[in-house]
């Protein structure tokens, strides 16, 4: 059965494979899983119908079925789990891919949105100039382990995994900032995940609905 997901009908990232839905099309795309998106406006994402779906009123969600998922990061595990590719067969190779799926999500990506919190909508108050350089110190803490982790290796644990593209999908959410340019190491890595050709695909299905192209993927 084709799995449905959704996304914004008109991103705030404007195109630029940012929003969340792009990690849930780049792990269909690696295991080659024909999708289809339905596009939702702002003011349906926070009606019951939507609702039903994800409580919290956001995207993607994913439906096959009678299943239905919400949240990026389970709905990735749950595509890597059910087909071959984005995580390795061997069981401790596994649990690590996961943990770093894990990391992406719980360790890497909350000062990132903290940041993004603080330049969009606390720009204005009487603090915010003594407030951003803590919280970039707090991404470069976090950025300085990953890249002392990750050294001269291609990947994070061996082959490519679900950990790696959830790893560098919120590494890009750094990319305007300009922080990644101080760690040579994770600039290389996240290109390395967006030269692949499943993010290529994902990517170049998530700007046509920017663009007004068919936004269909797989």
């Amino acid at each position: 059965m084709t799995p449905t997901i959704t996304a914004f009908e008109r991103s705030p990232d404007r195109g630029r494979g940012l929003a969340r839905d792009m990690r849930v099309r780049w792990a269909l795309e690696e295991v080659r899983q024909p999708y289809e998106v339905r596009l939702v406006s702002f003011a349906a994402m926070k009606e019951p119908a939507h609702r039903a779906l994800h409580p919290f009123g956001q995207i993607p969600t994913y439906e096959e079925g009678d299943l239905v998922l919400f949240e990026s990061g389970a709905i990735v595990f749950h595509i890597a789990q059910c087909h071959a590719g984005l995580l390795p067969d061997d069981a401790s190779a596994r649990a690590r891919a996961i943990t770093w799926m894990f990391a992406a999500v719980n360790t890497i990506e909350p000062p990132i949105l903290d940041l993004q919190t603080t330049v969009l909508l606390e720009r204005d108050q009487s603090w915010y100039r003594e407030r951003l350089p803590v919280v970039e110190n707090r991404i470069h803490d976090r950025l300085g382990q990953l890249s002392d982790r990750l050294g001269d290796a291609d990947w994070l644990d061996g082959g490519f995994s679900a950990g790696d593209l959830m790893m560098v999908a919120v590494l890009l959410r750094l990319k305007p900032s300009g922080m990644l340019d101080r760690y040579p190491s994770l600039s290389a890595y996240v290109a390395r995940g967006e030269a692949r050709p499943a993010y290529q695909r994902a990517f170049a299905a998530q700007l046509a609905v920017f663009t007004g192209q068919s936004p269909a993927g797989g």
